[in-house]
């Protein structure tokens, strides 16, 4: 946008950098303070879904937590009964999915807190700090106990008793592992449907790692029950310990998979990931639809919680509008894009000129091309002088 001899330089003063989420109650016509009640409406509706994703990502975490528990007991049991270091090794994967669904459980109740002054964005990422907390017990407690379950064996320690209680607690533990498991597969399943992703995309790209923590651990459980029961049953046919040990280790070589792909995902998360690609276009494509804006110059979003998404946008208006006018089409646009995509909860819009010199190079450096402009131009780079 040009700047001519008429355009009134504090409309940049009063919008730039401002929250246009919410209305401004300073607006003598009334049109900022009804926005202000449609946007705390749409505020509230988004709270709705969020607390309903909420409630079903603790069923299953509680569901987790109780299986694992009883599962837990039963391994440490059968572990001393049989002297099995696969059994060990699993008994030690319990105990940690069990303390580890209680730290979710924590990280599901400290993330919902509302925000407050000292955290105006709310306490969203705190539920990534939580689950990153269990991909180092799932490695500490339980990958690093099989390693040295399986070491011990291999070593020439076994210890050697009836398998027959470790074949039933393994039956057992199976079955409850199974009804844990289906509950996080469909919560997934349904989240990746919402999504319109692939479950591989959904669980890599995902903003809610908590069922699928529950997933992850889950999955890991039950193929290391099979190992387990395949450990204990060659110990028994041939009569060599060294099948037992060889079982631990590869239960500890799993769990320390789950643990670094856990890691991964939350580590991104607490950095700061862009929003879904799709959001992203969205966004551009309704900003620069809005017959108030000449050019979208940049957009940069954040993920700042489940189902939370920050969007900052830098625009070019148009040099005939006045500082109302800018005011008044930054407010309807926020309004426009929560309302088409319930996970954004923050606008920030910027009115700036757009043959900014600085402007071009950061935007350059953060995508390799100025924007595109309209959706025609595709993935191709849009000149401008």
């Amino acid at each position: 946008m040009h700047r001519n001899a008429d355009h009134d330089p504090s409309a940049d003063a009063r919008t730039a950098g401002t929250d246009v989420s919410s209305g401004d109650p300073a607006d003598p016509s009334g049109e900022i303070d009804d926005a202000g009640e449609d946007a705390g409406k749409d505020a509230g509706e988004d709270a709705g879904e969020d607390a309903k994703g909420g409630g079903e990502s603790t069923l299953t975490v509680v569901l987790a937590l109780l299986a694992n528990l009883g599962i837990a007991i039963a391994k440490i049991i059968a572990a001393a009964a049989t002297g099995s270091a696969s059994m060990a090794a699993e008994a030690a994967h319990s105990v940690a999915d069990t303390f580890n669904e209680v730290l979710l459980i924590v990280g599901l109740r400290r993330s919902e807190r509302p925000a407050d002054r000292a955290h105006p964005l709310g306490y969203g990422k705190e539920r990534y700090i939580w689950t990153l907390l269990v991909a180092v017990a799932i490695f500490g407690m339980g990958g690093l106990f099989a390693f040295y379950q399986g070491y011990e064996t291999l070593s020439g320690h076994p210890q050697e008793a009836s398998p027959t209680a470790g074949y039933i607690v393994l039956s057992v533990s199976l079955v409850l592992e199974a009804i844990s498991w289906r509950q996080a597969f469909r919560q997934v399943r349904q989240d990746a449907r919402d999504a319109r992703q692939t479950m591989s995309e959904y669980i890599r790209a995902t903003d809610d790692p908590t069922s699928v923590s529950v997933l992850l651990e889950d999955s890991a459980a039950l193929l290391g029950l099979v190992i387990a029961f395949a450990g204990l049953g060659l110990h028994q046919l041939t009569g060599s310990s060294a099948w037992d040990g060889i079982g631990s280790v590869l239960i500890g070589a799993l769990l320390t998979a789950v643990a670094v792909i856990l890691g991964r995902i939350n580590l991104n998360l607490l950095v700061g990931n862009q929003a879904d690609p799709r959001l992203v276009e969205g966004v551009r494509s309704r900003l620069g639809a809005a017959p108030e804006v000449e050019w979208v110059v940049d957009i940069v979003t954040m993920t700042f919680g489940a189902r939370q998404v920050l969007v900052c946008a830098r625009l070019d208006f148009r040099d005939h509008l006045g500082a109302a006018d800018v005011e008044r089409a930054c407010v309807r646009m926020a309004q426009e894009l929560r309302r088409a995509h319930e996970e954004i909860n923050e606008v920030f819009l910027e009115p700036v000129p757009r043959d900014d010199p600085e402007l071009r190079r950061r935007v350059i450096a953060r995508y390799g091309r100025t924007l595109p402009q309209n959706p025609a131009e595709g993935a191709s780079p849009t000149s401008e002088t």
